[in-house]
């Protein structure tokens, strides 16, 4: 038997997030090793997760992977792990089509065959919650294995909860927790990665776990997460390709950090070491670097700081001028261009590698997954198919045409997407390197002819 549970909730907004920090918090106070999960394509949940675990918290989609990729993901990553805990996304059916479970919390749960904790918002209701969660029950028969309610107005009101729960759906409800003015997940922008690894959230977790091993049955959440484990992989994602190392410069930091780790390890397992740099800091493009990557992030809340860096944003330009190949996620790809208007019409000079600007929005411009098929410009050969999501706030404004790097498909149909300039591929899609192993597999392949094009120049 294996240990892991899905912390599923009846929609957005009534406690997953918060119930999960609280679990990973109480279970690691009990000694246990805590492998945390986020399901969708989600960068700032798992920070907290991984903040809280000192484990790093891996993305789980079944949408964006196949069923034996995202299998062996789980599985490595929780290999050493006393117990793993994956928080859902959305409202526990919720996914990419609201006719089937595909990219739900639901799929995963039934893919990787672990038991379902049902989050449900208490807040003024009683006996009606027993109607909730059968109804969750009714598309789900046989996953949800208890109930915890949140936002709760006193024991009483628990009790009262458990009781109509117990009886019409016959689940225990493993505990709840209560209202906590002030104590709140804090808002998911801007400064959340800096304040984590500051620890400026420690008082915040703390306060979550104590409340958790008060009102919560851990024991029993122990004993409900017990399952049969997973047949591991023959082959995986993974697995070490020969070939001549290259070395793939990636900006990190708190302007750039929404990186699947997947996809870094999937370069690495191409045969790439990962030099990271800071853009932020005012570090320039690495010397000996045959690739560059820059990820998305929050270059909007920096813009003064990486304006100013002159010789960072002259390096970049320089490395991509000089045909390095390079993939710019949405931050990344604001990055790239003249310049960055911020909300309140700030302008700032970027990199200017790409032709145009982009600027900031009160409200979201793009949220969804995307299927993406590339041109034949630049490294990624033509045609060739991956997955990934776009959620921005900015829209791009061209001041040239620039030749596009792919025919995108969502769910509000199909369009050009991204752009090429020199051997750089840069839009707002982050793409997910385990959708098709070729994609990591082709930039690495075109860090070995620049960096063969270097030696013989």
């Amino acid at each position: 038997m294996s240990q892991r549970l899905v912390i599923a909730g009846t929609g957005s907004g009534a406690g997953k997030t918060t119930v999960t920090l609280a679990l990973l918090g109480a279970l690691i106070r009990r000694g246990l090793s805590v492998q945390p999960f986020k399901c969708g394509p989600d960068y700032i949940d798992p920070t907290y997760h991984t903040a809280i675990c000192k484990r790093q918290s891996r993305n789980l989609d079944s949408w964006m992977g196949d069923e034996e990729t995202m299998k062996s993901i789980f599985l490595r990553a929780s290999k050493a792990a006393d117990i793993s805990i994956i928080e859902g996304v959305m409202g526990m059916f919720d996914g990419k089509d609201p006719l089937k479970n595909d990219g739900s919390t639901a799929h995963i749960s039934c893919l990787l065959d672990a038991p379902v904790l049902l989050v449900i918002d208490a807040s003024g209701t009683a006996r009606s919650a027993a109607a909730v969660v059968k109804g969750f029950q009714a598309m789900a028969p046989g996953q949800i294995v208890a109930v915890i309610a949140n936002k709760t107005g006193s024991e009483g009101h628990f009790q009262l909860i458990e009781q109509a729960v117990m009886q019409e759906c016959g689940i225990p409800v493993v505990g709840h927790l209560l209202k906590m003015p002030g104590v709140n997940v804090p808002e998911r922008h801007l400064g959340l990665v800096p304040a984590v690894e500051r620890g400026d959230l420690n008082s915040f977790f703390d306060a979550l776990a104590e409340a958790a091993e008060k009102t919560i049955d851990l024991e029993q959440i122990i004993q409900l997460s017990a399952a049969q484990k997973l047949p591991a992989p023959q082959q995986t994602i993974f697995d070490k390709k020969e070939g001549i190392s290259v070395t793939v410069a990636v900006a990190k930091d708190a302007a750039f950090h929404f990186y699947y780790e997947e996809n870094l390890e999937m370069l690495q397992a191409q045969g790439a070491d990962l030099h990271f740099f800071s853009p932020l800091a005012g570090d320039p493009v690495p010397s000996g670097a045959d690739a560059l990557y820059i990820g998305g992030g929050f270059p909007e809340e920096f813009a003064p700081v990486l304006a100013a860096q002159c010789e960072t944003r002259k390096s970049v330009r320089n490395a991509i001028e000089s045909g390095m190949p390079t993939l710019a996620e949405c931050g990344g790809f604001m990055y790239l261009t003249n310049e960055l208007v911020t909300v309140d019409s700030h302008t700032y000079p970027m990199c200017g590698v790409v032709e145009g600007r982009t600027k900031m929005k009160s409200t979201r411009a793009a949220l969804g997954y995307r299927e993406l098929t590339s041109t034949k410009h630049a490294w990624l050969p033509e045609g060739t198919m991956v997955k990934g999501h776009e959620f921005h706030y900015s829209v791009f404004e061209h001041t040239e045409e620039t030749l596009t790097a792919f025919q995108s498909k969502s769910r509000f149909g199909n369009k050009s997407d991204g752009c090429t300039v020199f051997n750089t591929i840069a839009g707002y899609a982050h793409l997910y390197f385990p959708s098709n192993p070729a994609v990591p597999a082709a930039l690495v392949k075109a860090a070995r002819i620049y960096q063969q094009k270097k030696v013989t120049t």
